[in-house]
């Protein structure tokens, strides 16, 4: 594939794209809604839904269908995101990774290390905040949670909504750290240059 006499490879398929930017825009209307919840001096916010009843409708609503939509582009990456030896050996060289010194670094695949402990944080978050939040769901599952057990689980619905808030943050300042990252998600193709320096050995295994 070429463009303007440039090399390209595929790097996201169209399906792929379309999930994952489904996924961000679900998260966006999730974490909005949750912050318009959580505390009195964000409620402006429920104005973006309908007003706060509407809100507190939506919300979990919204949090079901991320989880499908999550679960479903996790199952998309999930090989891709195993670790190796190769990634371990990233991670040790992380003083490389920030000073940009990617011919002392071994070899990545599709995924960088960081981006694989990322994607694993998220699954746990997205798992543990589908379950905090169905049991303080209490128009629907509120005569089967206690009160305590409620309590304990809007505590642990808001730091992991926190940690999941932070990953998310993450993973865009390093899409944009790392030029061309973003490009792919949006058209779905890399120059073989970039591949080459961002993910030799994925790079290797896509031309064969």
């Amino acid at each position: 594939m070429k463009q303007d006499d440039v090399e390209l490879i595929e790097r996201y398929t169209p399906n792929e794209r379309t999930q994952h930017w489904i996924t961000a825009i679900l998260f966006v209307m999730l974490a909005l809604s949750g912050l318009a919840l959580f505390h009195p001096a964000l409620f402006w916010l429920t104005a973006l839904f309908g007003g706060g009843q509407w809100t507190r409708i939506l919300h979990p609503f919204f949090g079901v269908v991320l989880f499908i939509s999550f679960a479903l582009l996790a199952g998309r990456f999930w090989a891709q995101n195993l670790m190796d030896a190769d990634d371990l050996q990233w991670l040790r060289q992380f003083n490389d990774v920030v000073a940009k010194r990617e011919d002392v670094l071994p070899e990545v695949g599709r995924y960088n290390a960081g981006q694989k402990v990322l994607f694993f944080v998220m699954v746990v978050c997205v798992v543990v905040l589908l379950l905090s939040g169905l049991a303080i769901w209490q128009r629907y599952f509120g005569d089967a949670v206690s009160p305590p057990v409620m309590r304990a689980a809007a505590v642990v619905h808001a730091f992991f909504a926190f940690v999941m808030i932070v990953g998310v943050i993450v993973h865009v300042y390093a899409a944009i750290w790392v030029k061309g990252s973003i490009g792919a998600m949006m058209r779905g193709t890399v120059t073989f240059g970039w591949a080459r320096k961002y993910h030799a050995k994925w790079f290797r295994q896509s031309i064969k």
